[in-house]
């Protein structure tokens, strides 16, 4: 088993915890007894779901609002923890953009690289020596199979999730024989507030609604991948299909489709 077992000093981290697929692996993770750290902007979301968390598994929730882009914000939480004993990470926090990289807001381009790839980094780095001291620990990275092939019209938000995707699995096979695992999660699409964050309504249409899995699903294969050791969990066959296709078909065909499925969202 590569889940640590819960103690009453232990911590499982959850970032990006206050809604979607986040608050869905803190759920998750409570049901099996792990008392958590929650991570997000919005307070107020994060201490609902601690309250309700600790009501209905009796563990203990500490909420940790935080701006992960902020650099100062990050570093002061990633200071926290390197500090504490944290037996699971779930690096789940991102966000996309969608549309031709020079018509986007480049500070907002440069946060999502902050989100999507910096902040997976440091924190990671941050609780590793300690899971590797006690030779135990799970980490999660949400990537997506977006990062398996070009995205024309998603471009940052494709090569973010590159990054996450080959980290995970790059570190998976690092530490083979430690007692730390390192999972990938990588959905194809999810039903969460992300269409709504990335504020491009059409998106919900791009892919028919029975090919979409739910957070809870998601969130489910990923704690169950966790607690295996797997490499990689991608849930739902149409983010199979997705990983397969990224996989084998020329990229120039690939890059070709998504540019016209993308650039008719925007």
């Amino acid at each position: 088993m590569s889940l640590p077992a819960p103690t009453p000093r232990n911590r499982a981290v959850v970032t990006g915890a206050s809604s979607g697929i986040g608050a869905a692996l803190a759920e998750g993770l409570a049901a099996r007894g792990h008392s958590l750290i929650l991570v997000a902007r919005r307070e107020e979301r994060l201490r609902e779901l601690a309250e309700r968390l600790t009501e209905r598994y009796r563990v203990q929730a500490e909420v940790r609002p935080c701006d992960l882009a902020d650099r100062e914000e990050r570093a002061k939480l990633a200071a926290d923890l390197a500090s504490r004993d944290i037996a699971v990470l779930c690096n789940n926090a991102g966000f996309a953009t969608y549309g031709p990289l020079s018509a986007l807001t480049p500070e907002r381009e440069r946060l999502q690289v902050e989100l999507d790839v910096v902040a997976v980094h440091e924190l990671t780095l941050a609780v590793l020596p300690g899971m590797l001291e006690r030779r135990a620990g799970a980490i999660l990275v949400t990537g997506s199979t977006a990062g398996n092939q070009p995205g024309p019209n998603n471009t940052t938000y494709a090569a973010s999730k590159a990054f996450a995707n080959t980290f995970a699995e790059s570190l998976h096979a690092e530490l083979a024989g430690t007692g730390v695992c390192c999972t990938l999660l990588a959905p194809g699409p999810v039903r969460t507030e992300f269409t709504r964050a990335a504020d491009v309504p059409a998106l919900d249409r791009l892919v028919p609604g029975p090919l979409w899995v739910s957070a809870e699903q998601a969130a489910r294969q990923a704690i169950a991948g966790m607690a295996r050791g797997r490499r990689r969990v991608v849930p739902g066959p149409f983010a199979k299909v997705q990983t397969a296709g990224g996989q084998y078909t020329p990229r120039w065909i690939t890059a070709r489709l998504l540019r016209t499925a993308y650039g008719r969202l925007t």
